[in-house]
């Protein structure tokens, strides 16, 4: 080989080198902007077995055969019932992949409802903690890592809508409870006379400061803060001085007692109403992840409408897992939206239904009061008690709402519109559509609104004309009526015994007390056929009818849609005629505000 031509192989070698030694100098740099940017998913496993670590790091470009490996194992395991291992291996595969939803979806799906079921119902707060990891891994981690899945936001919303929101959990009502208990301090500011049915204040959250630094910096809220620092050593750190704030107007026998007289100093003033509201609208981004101006826009376009103005959406209350679903379904659908050419995936239909059933949910069963009261004991637990200790025992109450009717019934048709050209889906829809309508008539009628339930009749006529159809609206109620009590659950017949006693209430309003004992009496009879008529396996237990009764006359009493007169008549006859029954309601009401203003705080 000449001279010349290893000189020049000589010099590229050189180049080459030269080169390699400057992408060398610009990995840190890079690595660096790969993680500011996320980019990086190759983090090391945490506490895993040194095989699995070992393989992960030094298989490099194998690392996707280690997750097939890994997933096909968990999925062995979730098939023979080791729910438990398989959530550890679904940890493992998250890690190594945190941008493949299906190990998202899976692992929440398994703890909220495999591994929770696998305790008993008799320990409803170790099913509520599987429950709530489940929802909250999707929440807090699933989706921020990949938030243009509507896969993740879909499956967030139906862990939310039907476990929780649902009644197939023999626990449900704890995990509304705790729902309630956890958020309902956030949804009213008792400073303000703002509440959560009150759409100023959710006006009031979206326009507070949404950083601590501008409060702290503020003039007007500094003093205040500065004399809650100086009585607890609580207050002393910035990251906990919120919750600890929270926590004082829910319970201030927890502090120090000049914390307390602080607030007593401040109340009624500017400075405690403004940080309050920035205070709950700061929780409810950093715990709930919720965006305040989609809750208002949710709000807006699905919550109950007001019977005094029908063109009003009042808000959804916030405290049920429904209302929830509804948010997450939506916030899902409009991260789909923003891609023109997708298809209309499965993923995207079911999560168009699951608004649809959630606002269903809500008709059904969408108002909550919570009750505190003594609990019954066993001769066991009597023994075991020391004298002088009473066991509290709350207890949740839902009740139908018949105002998200109009919500659930403008956002059916949208999606009937959007899903026009597929018929397959729009058959699945109108099938549910009209046994809503057929059930909404029903409920309309038996609760004495029977212009609302001729309304809804025509349209059920004119959008489904079949036979059953074809007759008044007298003749088509008894017939539902008859059909409902032949294979009533538990649900329909809370919904038929409530809506029949409000309607006696209204009877006996205006003087009609033939047909309130009239209706009292049918109400009585699927109370009867539900107890007696069903196979004890088959059902799950009515409340007691004294409660049903009370829970009817508050549904009638607060719903908005009878005139103030007819209220008033009510009153006086009861108080007048039916004294033992007055007194009854009284001190059930009596209970239900001390509860929630214990719920609500100081």
């Amino acid at each position: 080989m000449r001279g010349r031509d290893i000189l020049i192989i000589l010099i590229c070698l050189a180049v080459a080198g030269g080169l390699l030694f400057a992408a060398g100098e610009q990995l840190d740099y890079i690595n660096t902007q790969r993680e500011q940017m996320d980019l990086v998913i190759n983090t090391p496993l945490e506490n895993a077995p040194p095989s699995l670590a070992f393989a992960t790091v030094a298989m490099g470009a194998f690392r996707g055969l280690v997750v097939d490996i890994l997933w096909m194992r968990a999925d062995k395991l979730k098939e023979e019932g080791q729910f438990f291992d398989a959530r550890q291996l679904a940890e493992w595969i998250t890690t190594l992949q945190p941008r493949f939803a299906a190990v998202w979806e899976f692992h929440a799906w398994n703890m909220a409802y495999n591994i929770s079921v696998a305790i008993p119902a008799s320990q409803p707060d170790q099913r509520w903690r599987w429950v709530r990891n489940g929802y909250e891994l999707l929440r807090d981690k699933g989706i921020p890592t990949n938030p243009k899945s509507i896969q993740l936001y879909r499956e967030l919303a139906r862990i939310l809508q039907h476990k929780m929101g649902g009644v197939s959990d023999d626990a449900h009502k704890y995990y509304k409870l705790q729902m309630a208990a956890e958020i309902g301090p956030l949804l009213w500011s008792r400073d303000n006379e703002l509440g959560p049915e009150d759409s100023a204040y959710y006006d009031a959250l979206i326009a507070a400061p949404q950083h601590w630094e501008q409060v702290v910096g503020d003039p007007n809220l500094a003093p205040f803060i500065e004399s809650l620092r100086s009585t607890d050593q609580a207050f002393a750190s910035d990251e906990k001085f919120i919750p600890n704030y929270i926590m004082l107007r829910l319970a201030p026998d927890r502090f120090a007692a000049p914390a307390g007289e602080v607030i007593d100093q401040y109340r009624g003033t500017k400075a405690l109403q403004q940080f309050d509201i920035f205070a709950k609208a700061h929780e409810l981004r950093r715990i709930w992840k919720l965006d305040l101006e989609l809750v208002r826009e949710v709000n807006q376009k699905y919550g109950p409408v007001d019977f005094r103005d029908p063109n009003t959406h009042l808000p959804l209350d916030w405290r049920h897992p429904d209302s929830h679903a509804i948010y997450w379904a939506v916030k899902g659908l409009k991260v789909a939206s923003q891609n023109e050419d997708r298809d209309l995936t499965s993923h995207e239909t079911n999560t168009d239904r699951i608004v649809a059933h959630s606002l269903q949910n809500l008709f059904r069963h969408g108002k909550i009061m919570i009750l505190q009261g003594r609990a019954e004991m066993g001769p066991d637990e009597q023994e075991s008690t020391e004298p002088g200790m009473i066991r509290m025992r709350r207890d949740i109450f839902l009740g139908p709402d018949l105002r998200v009717f109009d919500s659930y019934n403008n956002a059916l048709k949208r999606i009937l519109e959007k899903y026009g050209d597929d018929r397959g889906r729009i058959v699945t829809y109108q099938n549910g559509h009209r046994n809503m309508l057929k059930n909404a008539v029903l409920s309309f009628y038996l609760a004495g609104l029977k212009g609302e339930a001729l309304q809804i009749y025509n349209e059920l006529r004119g959008l489904y004309p079949i036979v059953d159809f074809s007759g008044s609206l007298e003749q088509y109620v008894n017939m539902r009526f008859l059909e409902e009590i032949e294979s009533i659950g538990i649900e329909d017949a809370r919904e038929q015994i409530v809506f029949l006693l409000m309607e006696g209430y209204r009877l006996y309003a205006i003087r009609d007390d033939d047909g309130a004992a009239g209706r009292e009496a049918m109400a009585q009879e699927v109370y009867d056929h539900y107890n007696n008529d069903l196979e004890p396996e088959y059902r799950v237990d009515l409340p007691p009818m004294r409660d049903l009764r009370w829970f009817a006359f508050g549904q009638f009493f607060y719903s908005g849609a009878y005139p103030r007169y007819i209220l008033d008549g009510l009153m006086r006859r009861i108080e007048i005629e039916k004294p033992e029954l007055f007194k009854e309601l009284q001190e059930t009401d009596a209970a239900f505000r001390q509860r929630a203003g214990e719920t609500q705080g100081k």
